[in-house]
């Protein structure tokens, strides 16, 4: 898979997928990574890429002239899904970064300063994509994150596949908790069940567990969520005192 990022700071990607996962799904030509520099689709000497908003207002705006240049450039065909990451968009989650796994190329324009021209978001790209309710100086990190995330998805980026299927979010719920050596760290035990060897009951466990700090954490993950009679039991099961605690936070 190809991701084109489009930026004004392309130095800022550096050092970025040098390390980890990614680094070996670039290694072994699993995804390529490519980084252009906005201003060098300009064709003015000073290379500017942004001006004045018509009509009066602060800051700059990204014009839409390099910005097109540099998209028909790089798309290799019309499917080729083209995503502006603004804080306007739609939220990045795992839903989105399978879909967008399918494809053998995405295209993600970072915006800056007080945004782009209205026509790159009507007549250019497929979306918007926010990772947040929240204001970034700027679309890099937000890049860094969907292609990160969109990664994982990839075959054989991640050496197994089950890590992927048991993150959380994957089934609409919070992952299970996870404990490692020592089996007892200050007093802390490690639950009794992880050392049964009775597969049947740990997946119970983790279930439980699973569908809890869901509800405790994030109960609006279930209200999109079909739960089967089990669930429904599992959950009218959680301690009152949790109860209490989910109850205060709300």
């Amino acid at each position: 898979m190809r991701f084109d990022i489009i930026t004004i700071f392309p130095e800022m990607f550096g050092s970025v997928f040098s390390k980890g996962v990614i680094k070996k799904a670039l290694d072994k030509g699993l995804i390529e990574v490519h980084v252009h520099n906005l201003r060098d689709f300009t064709f003015d000497k000073h290379k500017q890429i942004d001006d004045r908003p018509f009509g009066g207002g602060q800051g700059m705006v990204l014009k839409s002239e390099p910005i097109f240049v540099a998209v028909e450039k790089f798309k290799r065909n019309e499917k080729t899904p083209v995503y502006l990451l603004s804080p306007q968009g739609r939220k990045f989650d795992f839903r989105l970064a399978e879909e967008l796994a399918q494809h053998p190329q995405v295209i993600l324009i970072c915006g800056r300063y007080e945004g782009v021209d209205e026509r790159v978001i009507q007549y250019l790209v497929t979306g918007e994509i926010s990772i947040g309710d929240y204001i970034l100086t700027g679309g890099e990190p937000a890049a860094i994150v969907v292609v990160d995330g969109i990664s994982r998805f990839i075959p054989q980026v991640v050496g197994n596949v089950e890590s992927v299927k048991n993150d959380s979010f994957y089934e609409g719920l919070l992952e299970f908790p996870q404990y490692t050596r020592p089996r007892n760290f200050r007093g802390m035990e490690v639950p009794e069940v992880l050392f049964s060897g009775d597969h049947s009951k740990i997946e119970s466990w983790r279930r439980k567990k699973s569908l809890e700090k869901t509800w405790l954490q994030r109960a609006d993950l279930l209200e999109s969520r079909k739960l089967s009679a089990e669930e429904k039991k599992i959950l009218e099961q959680i301690p009152t005192e949790k109860r209490g605690k989910k109850d205060e936070s709300d």
